[in-house]
């Protein structure tokens, strides 16, 4: 992430725990804090359970139609603000489980936050863990994208 000028990395994990070493929350903020790089989790942009449930069984029209539910929300639009707002002052990164941005919530959580972030537009950084970037203009602040480190993303393999 230090590569990439990661210096904020925004958990949107609803459940912010892991079964691989470091990647808990005070964990990886202790961790990120070490390298200076900031954390903040923001549980509200996390999927709901019925969306990960959609996405563990590849029903990504459900996952999308769940986690619009969900985002019309005031925890979810709170963090979406508060997400915003970090990525308008410093190169933030998403984290999540998932490892494919193609099959992961994030990419709704960035899509969400590119109105308010003129200038914005995703690509894929093309980097180990698959990270993916939503790169403002040059000279202002990123958004970046990216999957907890290994295949399949935090879950057990």
């Amino acid at each position: 992430m230090l590569d990439a000028g990661v210096a904020h990395l925004i958990d949107v994990r609803a459940v912010p725990l892991s079964r691989k070493p470091g990647f808990s929350k005070r964990q990886l903020a202790a961790s990120l804090d070490q390298a200076g790089i900031r954390y903040t989790g923001l549980r509200g942009l996390g999927t709901p359970r019925a969306g990960r449930d959609a996405a563990r069984r590849g029903d990504l029209g459900a996952l999308e139609h769940i986690f619009a539910k969900h985002m019309l929300t005031d925890p979810a639009q709170a963090d979406l603000a508060h997400a915003v707002a970090i990525a308008r002052t410093a190169p933030s990164c998403l984290l999540c489980f998932e490892a494919d941005p193609a099959c992961c919530h994030r990419r709704l959580v960035a899509r969400a936050m590119l109105p308010s972030l003129p200038g914005a537009a995703v690509t894929d950084l093309g980097i180990p863990g698959r990270m993916v970037a939503a790169t403002r203009r040059r000279g202002a602040p990123r958004t970046m994208l990216a999957p907890a480190p290994g295949h399949g993303g935090d879950r057990a393999t």
